[in-house]
Parts: C-alpha cells; sequence; structure tokens
C-alpha cells in the first residue's frame, strides 16, 4: 500500500452523499488497507479480484461503493442491482447485517437468501427476488431453486460481487457459480474475493471477468494483537484443560474450535456444569437455532461457543477473548481464520492450541504459514504432564528411526511414546 493510500480518508473518496453521511454518523472516517485500495476502483467501474483474510474490512471495501454506484445509476424497481454469493448462510447473514448498518441513510435494501428456513423465510425470498431490491445476498444452491422457478429479475443487475471465493470452490460450488453467472446480464461489474488465490481462483477469474485490478492484502500473519499458545497434550487431557482454562479467569466470550460434530457434541456436554453457558453450533443445527445461538453469543447471554469450523470464517463478532483450538484445523490458513475471530478492531485476544503428538507435522506447517514459532506453555500442574514437544528436524529424524508411523515401541528424543506404550496419556 503507498503512501498515498495510507492517508487517505472516506471523505477523499468519490461516494455517493448519503454514503458519507452514513459513515460520519457512525465515525468512521478512515478506510482499512482494502478499502482504501478497492472504492476508487470499484467505483470507477472495473473489474476487481481481491486477496484479502477475514478482519481487512473486505466487506465494506465492496458495499460502500457498490451502495453508491446503485445510488447514482438507477434501474427499474422490480429488478436487483447486485448480488453477492457467500458459501454459507452465516456468511450471508453478516453481510447483509452489514449492509443494513451502512446503508441507514441512504434508503437501500437488501435481502438474504439462504437455506434452512420455513414457508414464511421462502415467501419473504421471493418476494424481493420478484418485486426488486438493491441487494441480494446469497448461498449458491438455495438462489439457483429461485433461479430455476423463473421469477428471478436479473436483466439490469450491475454488479456481481464473490465472496470467499476460495471457501466456494472448497465446497465443491464451482458448478452452481458458473450456472448462477450463466443466467446474469453480461455487462456487469465483478467483484471477486478470496483469503487465498489457488490457481482455481485465478482459473474462475479468467472465465467471468474483463482485466481485472488485482489487489493483495492477504499476508497469511496473525493479528498482531493475538497472543498465541500451544499446549502439548494427549487426548485424553483436552476436555480437563479446556475446564481448566475456563475456570481460571472470568471470561465473557470464548469459541471452541473442533473439527468434527461428534466432537462439538462430546465437548458441549462435557462443559455441562461450568459457571457459563455453553452451547454449540454445527451444520446440523436448523437455521432458526443457528440464529438463536449467534444473537445470544454476540450479546453475551452464552459465553463459550462450541463450533466447527462453520464459524472460522465470515463472522464478525467483537469483544471474543480466547480461541481454543481443541484439534488442528485440516488446513494451516483455516488456522489463521479460526484464531481471527478474537482480536478485532486492534483490541486484544488469547488463542490456545491443543497439540498432540500425531499433530506434529500438521502443527509446524502452521508455523511455517506464519513465520513465527508459537509460544509452548508447560500444562497446568493439575493436569499432569503431557507429550514433549518436537521440533520440525527432531520430529523428522524420530520418523526416519521409526520402523512405522507410530513408531517402534521406544521412547524417543524429547520424550514421545509411539502407539503400542501409553497410547491415551497420563492414567490411561
Amino acid at each position: 500500500m503507498n503512501a498515498d493510500s495510507m492517508d487517505k480518508k472516506f471523505s477523499d473518496f468519490d461516494l455517493e452523499p448519503r454514503v458519507l453521511e452514513g459513515l460520519d454518523a457512525m465515525g468512521f472516517s478512515k478506510p482499512t488497507p482494502i478499502q482504501a485500495q478497492a472504492i476508487p476502483e470499484i467505483l470507477e467501474g472495473k473489474d476487481l479480484l481481491g486477496v484479502a483474510q477475514t478482519g481487512t474490512g473486505k466487506t465494506a471495501a465492496y458495499l460502500l461503493p457498490v451502495m453508491s454506484r446503485l445510488l447514482t445509476n438507477p434501474r427499474p424497481e422490480d429488478q436487483i442491482g447486485a448480488l453477492v454469493i457467500a458459501p454459507t448462510r452465516e456468511l450471508a447473514l453478516q453481510i447483509d447485517m452489514a449492509f443494513d448498518g451502512l446503508s441507514y441513510f441512504t434508503g437501500t435494501t437488501s435481502t438474504a437468501i439462504y437455506g434452512g428456513g420455513d414457508a414464511a423465510g421462502w415467501d419473504t425470498q421471493k418476494k424481493a427476488l420478484v418485486s426488486g431490491t438493491d441487494v441480494i445476498v446469497a448461498t449458491p444452491g438455495k438462489l439457483i431453486s429461485h433461479l430455476n422457478l423463473g421469477y428471478v429479475k436479473m436483466d439490469h443487475l450491475q454488479c456481481l460481487i464473490l465472496d470467499e471465493a476460495d471457501k466456494m470452490l472448497d465446497m465443491g460450488f464451482m458448478e452452481d457459480i458458473l450456472k448462477i453467472i450463466s443466467m446474469l446480464p453480461k455487462k456487469r461489474q465483478n467483484l471477486l474475493f478470496s483469503a487465498t488465490m489457488p490457481p482455481k481462483i485465478r482459473e474462475l477469474a479468467a472465465q467471468i471477468m474483463k482485466d481485472p485490478v488485482q489487489i493483495n492484502i492477504a499476508i497469511s500473519q496473525p493479528a498482531e494483537g493475538i497472543v498465541q499458545g500451544v499446549f502439548m497434550v494427549y487426548p485424553s487431557q483436552k476436555v480437563p484443560l479446556i475446564r481448566h482454562l475456563l475456570g481460571a479467569r472470568p471470561l465473557k466470550s470464548v469459541i471452541v474450535f473442533c473439527s468434527r460434530k461428534t466432537e462439538v457434541r462430546e465437548i458441549t456436554k462435557a462443559l455441562q456444569g461450568l459457571p457459563l453457558e455453553v452451547k454449540e453450533m454445527h451444520s446440523d443445527l436448523e437455521q432458526s437455532e443457528r440464529e438463536v445461538v449467534i444473537n445470544d453469543f454476540r450479546n453475551r447471554k452464552v459465553q463459550v461457543l462450541v463450533a466447527t469450523d462453520i464459524l472460522s470464517r465470515g463472522i464478525d463478532i467483537d469483544g471474543i477473548e480466547l480461541v481454543i483450538n481443541y484439534n488442528l484445523p485440516n488446513d494451516a490458513e483455516d488456522y489463521i481464520h479460526r484464531i481471527g475471530r478474537t482480536a478485532r478492531a486492534s483490541a486484544r485476544g488469547l488463542a490456545f492450541t491443543f497439540v498432540s503428538p500425531d499433530d506434529l507435522h500438521n502443527f509446524h506447517k502452521i508455523e511455517r504459514l506464519i513465520k513465527q514459532d508459537i509460544k509452548k506453555i508447560k500444562l497446568p500442574e493439575a493436569i499432569g504432564e503431557g507429550p514433549a514437544y518436537l521440533s520440525e528436524e527432531e520430529h523428522k529424524t524420530q520418523r526416519r528411526h521409526s520402523p512405522s508411523k507410530g513408531g517402534s515401541g521406544k521412547r524417543h528424543k524429547g520424550g514421545t511414546y509411539s502407539k503400542n506404550k501409553n497410547p491415551k496419556g497420563p492414567g490411561k
């Protein structure tokens, strides 16, 4: 980012006056780096390919200029002005809520289109698609359900935004996205935002975009305000350690991330009885249930949320004090997204990760990605002694000298054990 961009204020951009009035009323004067670079390009009508992680302000980076352009470029009232496609219901609702806040003084409208609702929700979505609205924020599958029925009017669509495009492709939505795009007017502005830029994203951009401006804000580094720590644990020590951490200090907002829904349920049950309200969040919950849980968490009625990676992106809740990785995410990039739920808006936060001996290979990938050694924390005495930490080189040496992945049955350098000796940790 150049020095000129760093000194920019929202008032320096050619945003529609009502948009600026809303920003001023909310006390926003200085854009984030992604906003400073993206807003002028989007206002000029250019296609844009933005690489930016969650927490960088990318949602406002496209909503503000798109809103401004819709206000200055009228269209028939029964038509849709802009379409935002997002991978999950949670992110779609988050974007819709952000639009509501930013558009307070403009009179522009938005509707979220997502699955999991009741008949009344479907009717509300259909009405917006038939009668027209400024912005539709949709998940791919549910939007296709409406499009297939023939009443959606996209003839005057001015802008298409794909948010968290890498996540959508990872979830298998490429065919759905291309089908949606085939039903849109060819003359439109295209904005694509992604946390990473794998080849498949570049292929998609080449198919749908014309000479896009490229902006890269995504540095694979956690926010500076996050204090990170790692506990080396045996599997049997994980739940006792969570209970210890939650009881060590007063906490109002904690997320515990798990990789599987079964673990979410087990841990939620195991944490009952603490002087904290604990709820679970995963894809098996009905949409109405998810919304209640998220709102209760946002309002501090629920202090601990045990969740799958459904919450690792797109959920913007201020004041989360602690993130606990019960187990490592499948992808090193997802570690950054998970711990990025805390220390938002220049605040500080804690992120603790539990690492078992079998996790060391993936944990070393995370340290390589973020280019730093995460502090190794000694287990509390009440939890017992855990396995020793092995550096990447020590771990490679151990694996080379082990006849199988589980080891030879002998104690190796650093004090870890193989599968046929003490596999479940102390006391098992």
